[in-house]
């Protein structure tokens, strides 16, 4: 396995891609809670994350929704549950934990869930940002709030599709 790394610049500081043998396996804030050492990160090779630069760029700009990528992060299937349900909440949404808890058929999981979406590796592309309190309130974002509220107004919906809890 060969692990290589890259730093790409972004309106929210320098984000840094993990990647295994090709397949992304963190993207992290340089102040991201949880962020591994940087000799997790193997080699820089900036010219292998084109991809990821450029679907980064266009979500940015607001072109793009949804991100395609190889991605292989590193959890238990509990988590990965959870991550795929994180996929799936739309662009310019948001969900509670414990809407996530319910949509996983028990809605005592909330913390469970909570614990999982801290345990994400791949900030943005795996949109933890649009999980919310249950009351709508930003609640805890491994990048900080800041972070977490630029990313929910980037993708804030027209006032007519209010699909949003706050």
């Amino acid at each position: 396995m060969t692990r290589t790394h890259a730093v790409i610049g972004s309106p929210l500081g320098d984000l840094t891609a993990v990647a295994d043998d090709g397949a992304l396996v963190g993207l992290y804030f340089a102040t991201h809670r949880g962020r591994p050492g940087t000799e997790e990160f193997g080699e820089r090779d900036d010219a292998s994350f084109a991809l990821i630069r450029h679907q980064l760029g266009e979500y940015f700009a607001g072109e793009r929704e949804t991100f395609d990528l190889p991605q292989e992060p590193a959890g238990d299937a509990f988590d990965h549950r959870v991550w795929k349900l994180l996929t799936q909440i739309p662009y310019g949404r948001t969900r509670s934990y414990g809407d996530l808890a319910r949509e996983l058929g028990d809605v005592s999981l909330a913390q469970a869930v909570g614990a999982a979406n801290g345990r994400n590796p791949l900030c943005v592309i795996v949109p933890c940002h649009r999980v919310v309190g249950a009351d709508g309130s930003l609640t805890g974002y491994a990048g900080g709030l800041d972070r977490k509220r630029f990313l929910l107004d980037l993708e804030a919906p027209s006032a007519a599709d209010a699909g949003r809890l706050f």
